[in-house]
């Protein structure tokens, strides 16, 4: 590989205008094929197979209006007070004009609907008063045809006594006859009433276990419009909740503040903003700082920013044709940029050393790409690999994400094996410094000029100091990590977004003024036995209401409707709290825990507060699986580079460590609010469910880089004949320059995303770059070299048959380097 490479870097160096001209045609290409292909972006998660999806699909078979997506219009008066009539009927207007958008079922008036309400409240309490009067009715014809029976008898025995009988007989029977068909009649009437009074009290229980589902707030000063999408969640394109949020501006109508769901404004977020552009500032200050020059400070920025746009925007191209979720291509960019500076520096670093040793600049590009470009390719790979581990765990849109992150990996890696030493040789000596090239100037005028002065004898550290460093590394990660231990996993809600948004005011109203509840309803929904009738589907209805709604955290239940072959029946069920609250997920879990009602109904759980706890619960049990995967894998590749069994297993420690580390400090500020005003972490709440997935993969990746440029310095020296404990510090000492600037960039890249204004965003580029920060300052430059020089001789350790059966990947390029030798001396460690 690194022969392969170093005539790339020739090649490349020889025919760069070639190579310059051939990336710029790819990504004309990539922008093409994104202009065609691009499609919409989704807003929302699912995954095939759980409860909620089964429920769905059931639903968009026997009942599909009750299948489709939904959002919400919320209307609130600036000053408080009640709507008035006029707002109303602008309100109503507005919906009615939103039920025509195609892909919208219908919008819900809330006047109509409270209209609807009250009617029917009057008429339970018309009906009520008309069964009292019925009765009373029926009571005195009672108390009549029983003074008419008393009678009756009283003449018969009268007509007995004065034996009569006989003669009265047959008129007495006729009396007898009618006061029985009158009793008929009212025994038949009582009945009725009875019926009448059994279903206008399931009435007046149904009407009472609904009433906190309002669309119109007690105080009158807010209403929510509930828009019902023909498509499910997923499926409602950006198309059809633009034309809907388009007819409800926020002054909609005067006076009133008009204020949509997140179900309806959420987007593509922006790729670059004003944090993401601090981030590149600030890592184009270290590389200002580190390279010398602003011509080799710009080289990696360019580099980076090609690699993604052609990246991103391949990626993007397909989004015409499979499901891809807004936060996708976030992440690649991300992930570009930080890697793609990164790997190019890493390469500029070494040639720039070496032109100062002498080298001629297209002989050091090549040597530079054969080695420290041979470190990038396995670096890069090992990240790709971890990236696309991502399909195990069973979850597509967790495995796309993966696979574009790792697409703009792969285009990063060859960006920098090829772009980079083009415009390299482009540059020529310019790389370096004025001062940088004067001097060397002198050095090559100067006649007898000896060889460059060799850096002092490197020093061991003490073993007392090698404990002490360990266990305060160790203590300091565990206890960073110890929040972790109280991780919450969900999806974002509208609470999470910025409080000048519209999704924000939109959820806090409905909060403020409906209840947290009605942020997240629960779609229930109820298998009816085979061969329900009408009536029987009714009573079951009821019956099912009666149980939900005496459920811990309800707060109100609503019958929606029955499939029309009365397989089943749906019905709305209000938590007591919001959509991510943890007692919203066990009333998920309570309600599909129930028995079967009357031995028969079987109950099922859908809609968007459910499909996200599904999601959560299903990433949560892919999570072990996946880390083992990921430790299995680094212990594997670390074999090889290192041809050690110890150094593979302490670094994948530090990895475990620093994994946690970053997840416990994700959960004490955006789950717990440690820093809140620091962060704009205006409502702490759960996690973001895929987020510790995703960063066992990606912090993998990036943990192993490090290692990489770290170890591979040590396992040199030692190789070189150094002893164990002291090539521990020449290796540390030789790479820790470069690693500094790689680490700083990565962070300052990934800790711009810290304030995007995607509420998803943050936490995710919080959690790299704090994970970064500890893992390359605190377990890549403390921690591994403490243990390795307790370790000794030990660390190198490995086994004879095992040495025999691994390939030497020679990730340093020593054995290039022997067969490209440099006329001058120069020194025999290098670090890339």
């Amino acid at each position: 590989m690194a022969e392969l490479l170093y005539r790339l870097g020739r090649t490349a160096a020889r025919r760069a205008r070639t190579v310059i001209v051939a990336w710029l045609v790819v990504l004309v290409g990539v922008g093409a094929a994104y202009l065609v292909g691009a499609g919409t972006l989704a807003s929302s998660f699912t995954i095939p197979g759980t409860p909620t999806e089964e429920v769905t699909a059931r639903l968009q078979t026997a009942f599909p209006e009750a299948s489709g997506g939904t959002g919400s219009v919320v209307f609130s008066t600036d000053d408080g007070s009640a709507l008035t009539p006029e707002q109303q009927a602008a309100i109503s207007a507005k919906v009615a004009e939103a039920s025509q958008v195609d892909g919208v079922e219908t919008v819900v008036d809330p006047f109509a609907t409270e209209a609807q309400r009250a009617e029917q409240q009057q008429q339970i309490d018309g009906g009520a008063a008309q069964l009292v009067a019925a009765r009373a009715e029926l009571d005195a014809g009672q108390a009549q045809l029983d003074a008419a029976q008393g009678q009756l008898d009283a003449a018969r025995v009268q007509a007995e006594v004065g034996g009569m009988l006989a003669q009265a007989q047959p008129q007495l029977d006729a009396q007898q006859a009618a006061i029985d068909a009158q009793q008929e009649a009212l025994d038949a009437g009582r009945a009725e009433l009875d019926a009448q009074a059994a279903q206008l009290a399931q009435g007046a229980s149904l009407l009472k276990m609904a009433s906190e589902i309002r669309t119109v707030s007690e105080d009158g000063s807010a209403a929510i419009a509930t828009v019902m999408f023909t498509e499910q969640q997923m499926a409602v394109t950006q198309e059809t909740k633009d034309a809907v949020t388009a007819i409800f501006p926020g002054d909609a109508v005067p006076g009133v503040e008009t204020d949509v769901s997140s179900e309806l404004t959420a987007a593509v977020p922006e790729l670059l903003g004003v944090g993401e552009i601090v981030g590149l500032v600030v890592a184009a200050i270290v590389l200002v700082v580190m390279l010398g020059t602003l011509v080799g400070a710009g080289l990696p920025l360019l580099t980076a920013l090609i690699g993604v746009g052609i990246g991103v925007l391949a990626a993007m191209s397909f989004s015409g044709v499979v499901d891809m979720v807004s936060v996708t291509p976030i992440l690649g960019v991300m992930l570009g940029l930080a890697v793609g500076i990164d790997y190019s520096l890493f390469i500029i670093n070494r040639h720039r050393r070496q032109l100062k040793q002498g080298y001629d600049v297209r002989e050091s590009i090549a040597l530079a790409n054969g080695t420290s470009g041979n470190a990038v390719v396995f670096a890069g790979a090992t990240v790709l690999i971890a990236l696309l581990a991502l399909n195990v765990t069973g979850i597509p849109f967790l495995g796309l994400m993966g696979t574009v992150a790792a697409g703009c990996i792969l285009v990063a890696v060859l960006i920098a094996i090829t772009l980079t030493p083009a415009l390299l040789s482009l540059v020529g000596m310019r790389i370096l410094s004025r001062r940088e090239r004067a001097r060397l100037g002198a050095a090559h005028n100067a006649p007898g000029a000896g060889p460059t002065p060799q850096a002092a004898p490197a020093t061991p550290m003490s073993t007392r100091g090698a404990v002490l460093r360990a266990l305060a590394c160790v203590g300091a990660l565990v206890v960073v990590a110890l929040p972790a231990t109280s991780l919450q996993l969900n999806l974002p809600d509208g609470s999470s977004e910025a409080p000048d948004s519209t999704q924000y005011q939109a959820y806090s109203t409905v909060a403020e003024k409906f209840g947290a509840g009605q942020n997240g309803p629960l779609l229930v929904v109820a298998d009816l036995p085979e061969g329900t009738t009408e009536d029987q589907a009714l009573a079951y209805q009821a019956q099912v209401a009666d149980e939900l709604f005496a459920q811990d955290g309800v707060v109100a239940v609503a019958p929606i409707g029955a499939a029309e072959d009365l397989s089943l029946a749906a019905f709305q069920v209000v938590p007591a709290d919001g959509p991510t609250a943890e007692s919203t997920a066990d009333l998920v879990h309570a309600l599909r825990d129930l028995p079967p009602i009357d031995g028969q109904v079987e109950l099922g759980v859908a809609g968007q507060a459910s499909g996200n706890i599904d999601i959560s619960d299903k990433l949560s049990s892919a999570l072990p699986v996946y880390l083992g995967v990921v430790v299995g894998l680094s212990l594997i590749i670390l074999i090889i580079v290192f041809r050690s069994i110890l150094v593979p297993v302490i670094a994948t420690f530090g990895f475990i460590l620093s994994f946690f580390a970053a997840l416990g400090g994700v959960v004490a500020i955006y789950q717990w609010g440690w820093l809140s005003g620091v962060f704009g972490v205006d409502s702490p709440g759960p996690i973001l469910n895929f987020l510790p997935t995703l960063l066992v993969g990606i912090l993998f990746g990036l943990a192993m880089d490090y290692q990489l440029f770290l170890g591979s310095g040590m396992r040199e020296a030692y190789a070189h004949g150094a002893p164990a404990r002291r090539a521990i510090v020449e290796g540390a000492r030789a790479g820790r320059a470069v690693v500094t600037a790689a680490a700083i960039i990565m962070v300052s890249v990934f800790g711009g995303f810290v304030f995007s204004h995607s509420a998803m965003i943050r936490p995710i580029g919080f959690a790299l770059a704090f994970g970064v920060l500890l893992d390359a300052f605190v377990v890549r430059m403390l921690l591994v070299p403490a243990l390795m020089h307790l370790a000794g001789d030990k660390a190198w350790w490995l086994p004879r048959w095992l040495d025999r059966l691994l390939p030497d990947v020679d990730v340093e390029g020593a054995a290039l380097e022997r067969r490209h030798p440099h006329a001058e001396p120069r020194e025999s460690v290098t670090t890339p």
